[in-house]
């Protein structure tokens, strides 16, 4: 009969009813449990992390594998006889040894590390270990940039005493290293410059040079103080002789007693000798900015903020005198620890 029709079935409402509705009426409560699951909309979704993240990890990562592969250190045991790896081959190794141990990487490769690369050990950033060599590595990274500084206030000072004074004149040199200058340049001079040098040092202490007395005039106190500071040259260069002669006696053999023979009786050419003194004026250069002057106060060069301006130097010349190992000064830090 008319109104006696049965209502309608209601069918399964779809992902797109669902998702414009997500209020559903109470029939959806009769619906079977598999059909509970509702996808989550684009906007409820998780956003991937930037892909440039991951690739400046990773970036890091290489540059932090590349840098201990060519550093040298032994990535692998291996057998006598057996071939060295590849360069291609270390760099796998390493890698490998990251990926599967990174705690132990970094013990082991620290030395090699630099306060860039510790982001890569992000992930086992709370460990004790990590944060020990986190320590040690940016305390050696510290050291040397003050290193660096303290060199480049030395090579600014040096310049400076170049062109203002005597302390790089050949005299000055031989009176605070006279066995090397003998071992450079004295014993090969002739008697006319060993005669032509004695008369240049009068001349400056009658000029009023750097060893002539304040005040003097010249004549007889500027001849007893040349004489006098000869005596001492000639008395330092006998000690020092007898040191580095009683040093050498336990290494000597005969062919060192005829290499000294032969070495005796060398006479250089004029060229040789220009090579011989300016390898020694290097030496003398080098031991200043090594801090191995012992009557030269440092600490007016070091603690001096009118050092920190390298514009008078060029950096190919900074270069020739800062060719240190660091290697082996992070060597000795890491032995003191």
């Amino acid at each position: 009969m008319w109104g006696e029709i049965d209502p309608p079935v209601r069918t399964q409402p779809s992902v797109c009813e669902t998702e414009d509705k997500p209020e559903l009426p109470e029939e959806a409560a009769t619906i079977p449990q598999k059909y509970d699951f509702v996808r989550p909309t684009v906007s409820q979704q998780p956003r991937p992390e930037p892909q440039s993240v991951s690739q400046a990890e990773t970036s890091c990562i290489n540059d932090m594998v590349e840098a201990i592969a060519k550093s040298g250190s032994p990535v692998k045991s291996q057998q006598i006889g057996e071939a060295e790896l590849t360069l291609e081959e270390r760099r796998e190794e390493l890698l490998d040894q990251y990926r599967s141990r990174p705690l132990v990487f970094l013990e082991r490769y620290h030395a090699c590390l630099k306060p860039q690369n510790l982001s890569a050990f992000a992930h086992v950033c709370s460990d004790p270990r990590v944060i020990h060599y986190s320590k040690v590595i940016q305390r050696r990274a510290a050291a040397c940039t003050n290193r660096t500084r303290v060199r480049n206030q030395r090579y600014a000072a040096l310049r400076a005493l170049q062109r203002e004074g005597e302390y790089f004149s050949e005299e000055q040199m031989r009176m605070r290293q006279p066995l090397l200058y003998e071992q450079y340049v004295g014993q090969y001079l002739t008697d006319e410059e060993v005669l032509e040098r004695s008369q240049d040092a009068m001349l400056d202490d009658t000029q009023g040079g750097p060893g002539a007395p304040a005040g003097g005039s010249g004549g007889l106190a500027h001849l007893l103080l040349n004489s006098y500071q000869e005596r001492l040259i000639q008395h330092r260069l006998q000690e020092e002789q007898e040191r580095e002669d009683g040093a050498q006696e336990e290494e000597e053999d005969d062919d060192d007693d005829d290499n000294a023979a032969r070495q005796k009786d060398w006479a250089p050419s004029a060229e040789e000798k220009a090579l011989l003194r300016e390898e020694f004026i290097s030496q003398m250069h080098q031991r200043f900015l090594d801090g191995k002057d012992k009557d030269f106060n440092y600490s007016e060069v070091d603690e001096n903020p009118d050092y920190d301006n390298l514009d008078i130097v060029s950096r190919d010349a900074e270069d020739k005198y800062f060719d240190e190992d660091d290697d082996e000064e992070e060597e000795e830090e890491d032995m003191t620890e």
